[in-house]
Formats: structure tokens, C-alpha cells, sequence
């Protein structure tokens, strides 16, 4: 079953329980493949937008409700802050599990090992392959220093 199908599975399953954190959830998932969909469809590609490309939506998701999540608490928010957590929840069961430090630590290996890479300049390479293999299943904003700190 793709994520999409496991979204609109989980999405009237929430409106049968009537969960209603999970329903908006849900809905604002849909709303953001979609416009993915349609911005594919200008560039040409009928189809929409792949898996890989669905799974960064969710953890760009993920992330920008993280960092919401923080400005809120920093602002005395709770309520709202604890509301991004609950919908972090819901995105995060679509969403495969996230590599230890020990799996990427190896997954850098191994992309380092099959690009050939010797120096900063083979960053790109490697970072590539890693987005290509683990989209989704790990923070490629603390994968890329670690990546820089193994080929300097």
C-alpha cells in the first residue's frame, strides 16, 4: 500500500472515530501532495509527484510544526505548542522510522564508499545518494556537517 492510499485509509478511518486533530491532520497532508501534484503537472510530469517526494513533504512537515512547536513554548503558548506535537504525531505514523546515529553513521559510509568521494568537492555526490536512498528517514540538516566532517 503507497503512503497516499495509507493517508486516505487513515484519513476515513479519523472521520469514522471522529478524531478531529487527526482528520485536520490528515487534510493538510492531502492539501500539500496536491500542491506538489499540481506544481509537477506544470513542469510536465503527469504523474505528480513520486514517494521519495511525498515522504520529504511529510518530514518537511514535521519540521516546520517542530519549529513552531519551540516558538510557541518560547512565546508561553503551551496549548498551541502541544497542539503541533499532537499533529507531529499523526505525521510522523506515515512517515518510515528514523535512522539511529549508528545506521547513519554507516549510511555515510557506504555513500561515501559508492561515490568515490575523497574530498568536500564530492559532497554533492554523496549527499545525493544519501536523499535518494533514506529520504524521510533521516535530518539531512545534521546528516550534511557530519558528511562535510567525514570528507574534510
Amino acid at each position: 500500500m503507497s503512503v497516499r492510499e495509507r493517508i486516505s485509509a487513515g484519513l476515513k478511518d479519523a472521520m469514522r472515530e471522529h478524531d478531529k486533530i487527526r482528520v485536520s491532520t490528515l487534510r493538510l497532508i492531502n492539501a500539500a501532495i496536491k500542491d506538489q501534484d499540481i506544481n509537477a503537472r506544470g513542469e510536465g510530469r503527469t504523474q505528480g509527484v513520486d514517494e521519495a517526494a511525498v515522504m520529504a513533504i511529510l518530514g518537511k512537515m514535521v519540521k516546520q510544526r517542530q519549529e513552531s512547536a519551540r516558538a510557541y513554548e518560547e512565546g508561553g503558548r503551551l496549548e498551541l505548542a502541544e497542539q503541533e506535537r499532537a499533529e507531529i504525531a499523526v505525521i510522523e505514523d506515515f512517515l518510515p522510522r528514523q535512522l539511529d546515529e549508528d545506521e547513519i553513521e554507516a549510511a555515510i559510509g557506504a555513500a561515501i564508499s559508492e561515490a568515490g568521494a575523497t574530498t568536500i568537492k564530492d559532497m554533492g555526490k554523496v549527499m545525493g545518494i544519501l536523499k535518494a536512498k533514506y529520504a524521510g528517514r533521516m535530518d539531512f540538516g545534521t546528516v550534511g556537517p557530519q558528511v562535510k566532517n567525514r570528507l574534510a
